[in-house]
């Protein structure tokens, strides 16, 4: 399945609708949700959620959502964007991957770490009524695409909302979020989040 074909697809319905539909946006990192934000806020009201347990330590926690926050306020948007922050937990990620850590990255350890983070996002926009979610995740050269949106088909199914196909690195999104990145000065990590991926 090509997916962004599918977002321009739904895209081009959510164009006819009387109404702006809401998107819960899980995001990693506000370089990663720089493109995605400039894109899907011309379509939607965007919420981002960022829900990240993987990351370690918590003061790396705390310095994305910092970034997160402040990139919200200063790009310009048409629909504004809201923002939720997730629990820092990563002792739940740490027991959800236990026997995987010496796994290489983009293998099943990542796997259940999409997982975590795209249920969380299912449940809070189930429960918020939102019309989608997705994440920024595609955006990245190192992420399956294919897994995630495999993951979020699935989560729409069982949680009774609608889940955005996306692979946001297309059509040029993860250069842009390259160039917004230096335009607002956006601090850009050296590595996924998690522990595993610092020491790599």
């Amino acid at each position: 399945m090509n997916y962004q074909k599918e977002l321009e697809k739904i895209i081009e319905k959510v164009k006819l609708l009387d109404y702006v539909p809401t998107l819960l946006l899980h995001s990693c990192c506000a370089p990663c949700s720089s493109y995605v934000l400039e894109y899907l806020s011309n379509y939607f009201k965007i919420t981002i959620f960022y829900y990240n347990p993987n990351i370690y330590p918590q003061e790396e926690f705390n310095k994305r959502v910092e970034e997160q926050i402040r990139l919200i306020n200063e790009l310009p948007v048409k629909n504004k964007v809201s923002f939720i922050k997730g629990k820092y937990d990563n002792g739940k990620y740490e027991q959800m991957i236990k026997g995987l850590e010496q796994e290489k990255e983009g293998s099943s350890r990542c796997f259940i770490c999409y997982r975590l983070r795209l249920e969380e996002t299912a449940k809070i926009a189930k429960k918020n009524n939102f019309d989608f979610f997705t994440t920024t995740l595609s955006i990245s050269p190192y992420k399956n695409s294919s897994k995630l949106n495999e993951i979020g088909y699935e989560l729409q199914k069982i949680y009774n909302v609608n889940y955005l196909f996306a692979d946001f690195k297309k059509n040029n999104g993860y250069k842009r979020s390259i160039e917004l990145s230096k335009i607002y000065n956006l601090y850009r990590q050296d590595y996924c989040g998690c522990i595993y991926s610092k020491k790599k």
